[in-house]
């Protein structure tokens, strides 16, 4: 692997639950990388593109991280998650899912549907997570069809993801279950509280933001057939990251 081909990486870490959309619950590890095409308005890991971190980067190879998951995780995970950042930015990720699964290692990733990748068909679970408008960014419809046609066409396991803030977002969130009634869809409450420390307060605040979503769920005519998630991870650990 050249130089212009290892894989910027940020962090790597786990064994540990995830904590959002499909594969909510599942242990796993994470890869995080570097870089993102979006700059939503409460990101929760700008760190991987604000420059904040820039610090934190390693460029490594496919076999690289693979010997650090290892050193980190041993022989305790089955399962990797690629996150970021926007991990569908790196063409040449691919070298390192098709890596693990000849270890026999499961993978999921988790994107906002603005860039394809041919490696997207080798993963396990796809979580496509377009932003709403309280994110500040705009989406790409035609782009996100095509994602959405190349994964059902392949016969892909994944799914749609809406982190919900407000009204607005909510509204969002129908009209993407509109758009794709197909695909199984996942709302999930968003953490708006990035800089609270005390984490049993953050907890209150993040439940109290979810029993909204429930509720606001319960009473849609369109939203019958979703799954309504919390923010698994920070109702845990708070804003702390690398778990």
């Amino acid at each position: 692997m050249t130089a212009e081909k290892r894989i910027p990486v940020m962090e790597i870490f786990g064994p540990t639950v995830q904590g959002e959309g499909m594969v909510i619950g599942r242990k796993t590890m994470f890869v995080r990388t570097a870089g993102c095409d979006y700059s939503c308005a409460w990101c929760d890991s700008s760190f991987t593109w604000d420059g904040s971190g820039k610090d934190d980067i390693k460029l490594m190879t496919a076999c690289e991280v693979l010997e650090e998951l290892k050193r980190v995780g041993g022989d305790t995970f089955a399962h990797v998650t690629l996150s970021g950042g926007n991990p569908a930015l790196l063409r040449h990720l691919g070298e390192l899912v098709r890596l693990l699964r000849e270890q026999g290692i499961g993978t999921a990733v988790e994107t906002q549907g603005s860039r394809w990748q041919d490696w997207l068909l080798e993963i396990d679970e796809v979580t496509l997570s377009p932003k709403p408008p309280s994110s500040g960014m705009t989406t790409d419809w035609d782009m996100l069809d095509d994602i959405v046609e190349r994964l059902q066409s392949n016969g892909n396991g994944f799914s749609l993801k809406i982190v919900v803030f407000d009204e607005d977002d909510f509204d969002y969130a129908v009209k993407v279950h509109r758009r794709y009634p197909d695909v199984p869809l996942y709302v999930q409450s968003g953490n708006s509280n990035l800089n609270e420390r005390d984490n049993q307060k953050l907890l209150s605040l993040s439940m109290a933001a979810y029993e909204r979503l429930v509720e606001r769920t319960m009473a849609s005519t369109e939203l019958r057939d979703v799954r309504v998630l919390p923010q698994l991870h920070t109702w845990l650990w708070g804003n702390k990251r690398g778990v």
